[in-house]
């Protein structure tokens, strides 16, 4: 009997989405619940599963289609069976199964297996950055320069992109285009939806908030020490849940929010809200771009519960399985570019928060203390805030209420 295949609801703050790839083709058989496609929207990239066991009879919706809600986007036969397969109508075997190539064939899109095909590549030395191990278009690019740059390796020529494989491009172009020498290259392609809305949204902070930043620095040597002294017993009492820097600035950065409540409030029109909670979003890195997850009720969160939270981000945000959940809502951000080696930034509004905090890079640098010069671990931090709800006063009080705990953390204990 032949069944609808429809887009999962949306959440009202998503309108549409685009369909990225077809894990099927028109014939295969399905599982119920195996997921048939992936559709990205301005925050995630959500799996559509199969609704019943039977066979793909129809896709109604292509790759790079725009869809909304409830659309319908394929037809399932739950009475039919696959077709057999391993011969072909010369009732010789698959040329595919005679290398060994039948289990790789369903988990490449057509992209990658042309990729494959092309340099006659074995799928099975591939690591797969995708979900579940998946191989994307840019891992057999990166395993082609590899190859190629090996002492043994042989140069071969970089494929142009094809038009199918847009639903695996980056965001933005990891290899040049191959073009003579002598000409200048040029590479256009599409904005995905995520940086599209992530693009739109900095606009949005540019243009409707008063945006100001505060700098300060901290002197990071207490910080260190004590993690240093408490880490390993800290991972082994925590079931392997590692002691980390963002913690501390979690916990700091609390401390500052129930003093200084408007930097924790956000403008609704004319009406200031006040929240009772501090969900802070973490600033995390992915495969399609930043991402900014929320860790919901800090203050009542151990330094264990924030580190496995944050690890757990991470690992989410690799796989590609973060849900609206996990990116609604946050009353705070905190973000550290000092990862990337930042020095000095000044991070952008998250709207509708009206502060955000930029960590930096640690740099031993001379300071003064006590009239001596002395070498200390130095951070940089940022503060930038809407000055529409939040006085200068107020975010340089809270941004040295921050430096005063980290550079004193037993404050964090007594809470003073």
């Amino acid at each position: 009997m032949p069944i609808e295949v429809r887009v999962p609801v949306l959440p009202e703050s998503v309108a549409e989405g685009t369909l990225l790839n077809w894990h099927k083709k028109p014939g295969d058989a399905v599982s119920r619940d195996e997921n048939l496609v992936d559709i990205e929207t301005d925050k995630v990239v959500l799996e559509v599963p199969a609704p019943q066991d039977g066979v793909l009879a129809e896709i109604l919706k292509n790759e790079g289609d725009t869809v909304a809600g409830e659309d319908v986007i394929a037809m399932l036969d739950t009475d039919a069976k696959a077709p057999a397969k391993g011969k072909g109508d010369d009732g010789k075997e698959d040329k595919k199964e005679a290398k060994g190539e039948t289990s790789q064939a369903p988990d490449l899109s057509p992209a990658v297996r042309k990729l494959v095909a092309e340099h006659d590549l074995d799928p099975s030395k591939i690591t797969g950055s995708g979900k579940g191990g998946r191989i994307l278009k840019e891992d057999v690019l990166k395993y082609l320069e590899e190859q190629e740059s090996a002492p043994s390796g042989k140069a071969k020529p970089e494929p142009e992109p094809e038009p199918e494989a847009k639903a695996e491009a980056p965001s933005r172009p990891t290899t040049e285009p191959a073009v003579p020498l002598g000409e200048r290259a040029e590479q256009r392609v599409p904005m995905t939806r995520l940086r599209a809305r992530i693009a739109e949204r900095l606009v949005e902070a540019q243009h409707t908030a008063a945006m100001l930043t505060t700098f300060n620095e901290v002197n990071m040597q207490p910080v260190m020490e004590l993690r240093k002294r408490y880490k390993d017993k800290f991972e082994k009492d925590n079931e392997g849940v590692r002691l980390g820097f963002m913690s501390f600035f979690i916990k700091a950065a609390i401390a500052g929010l129930q003093r200084y409540p408007e930097v924790n409030a956000s403008i609704d029109g004319t009406d200031i809200v006040y929240h009772g909670y501090y969900d802070v979003g973490v600033a995390v890195s992915g495969p399609r771009g930043l991402v900014v997850p929320i860790l919901r009720d800090c203050d009542q969160m151990s330094f264990a519960d924030i580190e496995g939270g944050i690890t757990e981000f991470g690992k989410k945000a690799q796989a590609g399985q973060l849900t609206m959940d996990d990116l609604t809502g946050g009353t705070f951000t905190i973000s550290n570019g000092g990862v990337f080696g930042s020095l000095v930034s000044t991070p952008i509004l998250n709207p509708p928060q009206s502060a955000i905090l930029g960590m930096h890079k640690i740099q031993e640098r001379p300071v003064v203390e006590n009239g001596e010069i002395v070498v200390r671990p130095m951070m940089y931090l940022a503060l930038t805030y809407d000055h529409r709800i939040i006085d200068g006063r107020e975010a340089v009080r809270f941004l040295v209420t921050i430096k005063e705990a980290l550079e004193d953390p037993a404050r964090l204990l007594l809470q003073v």
